[in-house]
């Protein structure tokens, strides 16, 4: 002890790790922390209130997860606390999601002390084995940095490296904190200058080299546009992709995973773009260019119609976070941030192309119908007609991700679907971060859809909505179980079967009273009615929405892509 008292002593500003901790995640705009307690965290959780961080308390661990993920979707980046072991594992499944698609989550696990893991001790929570270190190694996959803050000597200087490379890397960190180095001390002062979050600066030379070569077949080309992925929201270069589409003109159009990155009202937007599964006319336009700007890519099987892109590589730029493309020729160590930049600010005129017609209009055998069943082709057009700006829409990876592909946004919305990592649930748990940042921003409606089989996975994080009077509109997909998965195997079979369940009067299960309604929607005129009312569309209530299909009725988008996955599996 008295070794460390005399190095607290050195210190001109002593401060708590812990604070230290709390302080930069508030710093970098966090505003509250999901998790569960456990007795490895609690004493680090007594710090939150001093640090003017709100306490989320969710059900379990792999829902905290979820939300966390949600949460750094809308305001930017996340943080999540967990026990050792037990809970940190639970917690693993949602992390792995939030390191596939690129979402800046920062993971930190309350430890046994720095003794007791140094002596192996049999303790709760670990294998009893006297390995500390296998949950480490665990997580150290599925994050791009690992900070164990066993001594206080060097805590500060890793938690600032931990955050910087979660913005930057926009992937999950892990940090570990024993219970014995909670109320550590370290250099309070690091806390006047903020952590830099800045892009590494590309090599000039190889940057201008670069963005002459984009240029040069850019303006040879006859028939360019731009693609809009991910990784464009992701990696922060939306802004950049913005003034591309506004000084070229090119038509521009979105993957299913880039849904939300472009200003669906504007004139250049053509569409999503996603090979076979494509909106009418835009897989045409796609396909006959003979340029393409490939922004933030991500080209897995549920975000091309399983791998049905048909665009070469030879009429392609392909601009990502750590390289560019151009054609056959690799730039690597070239973030596309400056590169974009340069492109608009040295781009001449150019020529665009038509751009293709898209409306949220009902087709003409829609409107002369006089069928009252809600199908897909009815629903999600009226969806875009009833969104507003800035709204937050969150989408099961189900038939209601496949779906909102043929739904044109109003400007500013934030779109989330868990399209490449595909977890069950996720959703739910999704909803309740990004409605918590929603709410902080203020003034954003969040809006899910989910399917009845899937939001059976995580239906506790209704209660954790309630808890903290959050509101957002859930509308459950009621058609009979898995769809996605009787379109892929197993049509009637019994394992794609689920019990129904009574969700509209959930809710008051878990003690919800006047700040909560519920709705049966079971015809085109009752949604319609729903969607006009002034009283749902502005309340300050959870509001939940049995929405009844068709067991039988999908987005064509969704039949495509299965069809492409039963095929490769078998």
């Amino acid at each position: 002890m008295a070794s460390t008292d005399i190095a607290t002593q050195e210190l001109k500003n002593p401060i708590d790790v812990t604070e230290y901790l709390f302080r930069r995640l508030r710093e970098v705009g966090i505003r509250s922390v999901h998790g569960v307690p456990g007795d490895y965290n609690l004493a680090a959780l007594d710090y939150l209130p001093g640090c003017d961080l709100n306490w989320v308390g969710n059900c379990n661990e792999l829902n905290a997860g979820y939300a966390a993920d949600g949460y750094a979707r809308v305001n930017g980046i996340s943080a999540i606390v967990t026990t050792f072991g037990v809970g940190e594992l639970s917690a693993l499944n949602a992390i792995a999601g939030s390191y596939s698609e690129f979402v800046p989550v920062v993971h930190i696990v309350g430890q046994p002390t720095t003794q007791s893991q140094r002596d192996g001790m049999l303790l709760h929570h670990t294998l009893g084995n006297g390995d500390f270190d296998v949950f480490n190694k665990m997580s150290s996959a599925i994050s791009c940095y690992v900070a164990r803050l066993n001594d206080p000597h060097d805590a500060a200087t890793l938690i600032d490296s931990a955050i910087r490379e979660c913005w930057i890397r926009s992937r999950p960190v892990y940090i570990t904190l024993p219970t014995d180095i909670v109320a550590a001390k370290v250099n309070g002062d690091r806390l006047k200058t903020p952590i830099d979050l800045s892009l590494p600066k590309n090599d000039p030379e190889k940057e201008d080299y670069v963005v002459d070569v984009v240029l040069k077949y850019l303006h040879a080309a006859k028939n360019p546009i731009i693609l809009v992925d991910a990784c464009a929201i992701r990696h922060r270069v939306l802004e950049e992709v913005q003034d591309l589409v506004e000084k070229s003109g090119l038509p521009t159009f979105v993957t299913p995973m880039g849904k939300g990155a472009i200003n669906e009202t504007h004139k250049n937007f053509g569409g999503v773009y996603a090979g076979n599964g494509s909106n009418p006319g835009v897989s045409e336009a796609v396909e006959a260019s003979d340029l393409i700007l490939s922004i933030g890519a991500i080209k897995s099987d549920f975000n091309t119609t399983g791998f049905t892109y048909r665009i070469g590589q030879l009429n392609t730029i392909d601009f990502h976070s750590t390289y560019v493309r151009v054609r056959y020729s690799e730039y690597p160590d070239t973030n596309m941030k400056g590169v974009l930049r340069k492109v608009v600010q040295r781009m001449k005129s150019l020529t665009p192309g038509p751009i293709p017609p898209l409306t949220n209009r009902l087709s003409d055998g829609e409107r002369a119908s006089t069928d009252q069943t809600i199908t897909h082709n009815w629903l999600w057009p009226i969806v875009g007609q009833w969104l507003r700006e800035k709204d937050v829409i969150i989408t099961e990876t189900g038939t209601a991700n496949f779906g909102i592909w043929d739904t044109r946004f109003p400007a500013n919305v934030t779109a989330i679907s868990q399209v490449l990592w595909g977890s069950i649930g996720y959703s739910m748990g999704a909803c309740q971060g990004a409605a918590l940042a929603a709410k902080e921003q203020k003034n954003r409606r969040t809006i899910l859809f989910i399917g009845d089989g899937s939001i059976q996975l995580t239906v506790q994080e209704l209660s954790t909505i309630l808890r903290n009077k959050l509101n957002p509109i859930v509308f459950v997909i009621c058609n009979e179980g898995y769809t996605i998965e009787r379109y892929i195997h197993g049509w009637d079979a019994k394992y794609n079967d689920i019990q129904p369940w009574d969700y509209a009067n959930i809710p008051k299960a878990f003690g919800a009273k006047e700040n909560y309604q519920g709705y049966r929607i079971k015809t085109r005129d009752e949604l319609n009615k729903l969607f006009a009312d002034q009283e749902f569309n502005s309340s300050d209530k959870l509001r939940l929405v049995e929405l009844y299909m068709p067991r039988d009725d999908a987005p064509a988008g969704l039949k495509l892509t299965a069809e492409a996955a039963a095929k490769r599996n078998g």
